[in-house]
């Protein structure tokens, strides 16, 4: 029997032992991001297609655009934000002490995050799940014949209680190779040192074209574990947590209402009532947040709806070439469904 070696509850440890330091007051955090001028986005950095700064140092990516519809439904400007890089182990620390505002980095919503960790989770931005990845001369066509294997599991996150059940469930053995850094971890990998990678599937599918040989590698097909992608806030303060929920259920509205970033100046003349009180031309749904009128109209003019945001980052004309799958709206036979803007 190999043991394995996992720092889950290590990492846990250290994210606890930040509880009550930093806990959130209501309209705290909105009032702190007006009065520096910036929101600071905790996110990945390494991460081609969710958060990577690109040839010109500009951050890019997946979650990179629900950061910076956050700052422009705040302040009215996209590009008011400030970017800190955070590995799995520092990111909920970073959160819990206030480091950040948001963290949107690639997090899978739980229970345990909930709770213990004292964080509240925005809605579901990406359905995803954890998946193996084995080069193909290993001949395996499952993860129940890796009994005995290697596996490279980043330490801190879902995916590494999630490979331990796995192995458990099916009744053989596995030894982890746990590394905090992405690019060392998936270098790992690459050079032979673990037998699979274990990620959520998108991160695979990145990794796997970062090889000499794209082909030689195959994703396996079980789904070993839900992985529910959603940015996160700090306990205590409502409004901000209330502003996020609605920034990300804006950028679904606006693609089920057919409002982009391309016509949406032309839908502010539209008779429909419901896209006048979208965009802030009647109501106030901005007051009820505290935010100014038009900010979904700012959201979508600088950031896109949730089509444009998935397309240009992680869709099928990117090099990860994703399908919308789950992630389509429910009208399309999808999960995402915002809630009535009301």
């Amino acid at each position: 029997m190999i043991q394995r070696s996992l720092v889950l509850g290590a990492a846990l440890s250290v994210a606890l032992a930040t509880v009550g330091g930093a806990q959130a007051a209501d309209g705290d955090t909105i009032k702190a991001i007006t009065d520096r001028g910036h929101l600071l986005c905790g996110s990945d950095g390494k991460r081609a297609g969710f958060s990577a700064p690109d040839s010109r140092g500009v951050w890019q990516g997946f979650d990179v655009d629900f950061c910076r519809a956050v700052a422009a439904a705040i302040l009215g400007d996209a590009k008011k934000v400030k970017y800190v890089p955070l590995s799995p182990a520092q990111r909920f620390p970073a959160l819990q002490s206030g480091d950040v505002d948001i963290l949107s980095r690639v997090t899978t919503r739980t229970l345990t995050r909930d709770t213990k960790l004292r964080l509240n989770f925005a809605p579901i931005t990406l359905y995803s799940g954890t998946k193996m990845m084995a080069s193909k001369s290993l001949g395996v066509k499952s993860g129940k014949e890796l009994n005995g294997a290697s596996v490279c599991i980043p330490p801190g996150s879902s995916q590494e209680r999630a490979i331990s059940d796995f192995f458990d469930r099916n009744g053989i053995s596995f030894k982890a190779v746990v590394i905090d850094n992405i690019g060392e971890l998936s270098n790992a990998y690459l050079s032979g040192r673990c037998d699979v990678m274990a990620n959520f599937e998108p991160g695979l599918a990145l990794i796997r074209l970062q090889s000499d040989k794209p082909d030689d590698h195959v994703i396996l097909p079980d789904d070993i574990e839900k992985e529910p992608l959603a940015p996160a806030v700090r306990h205590g303060d409502d409004q901000f947590l209330d502003t996020v929920t609605y920034v990300v259920y804006a950028t679904m509205e606006a693609e089920e209402r057919g409002i982009s970033s391309a016509n949406v100046d032309n839908m502010l003349s539209s008779s429909d009532p419901g896209v006048q009180r979208f965009l802030g031309k009647t109501g106030d749904l901005g007051e009820k947040l505290g935010l100014p009128a038009n900010w979904a109209y700012q959201i979508i003019k600088q950031v896109g709806n949730y089509a444009e945001i998935f397309e240009r980052n992680i869709g099928k004309g990117t090099p990860l070439g994703l399908m919308r799958g789950r992630n389509e709206l429910w009208l399309n036979g999808g999960l995402h469904y915002a809630m009535p803007f009301q």
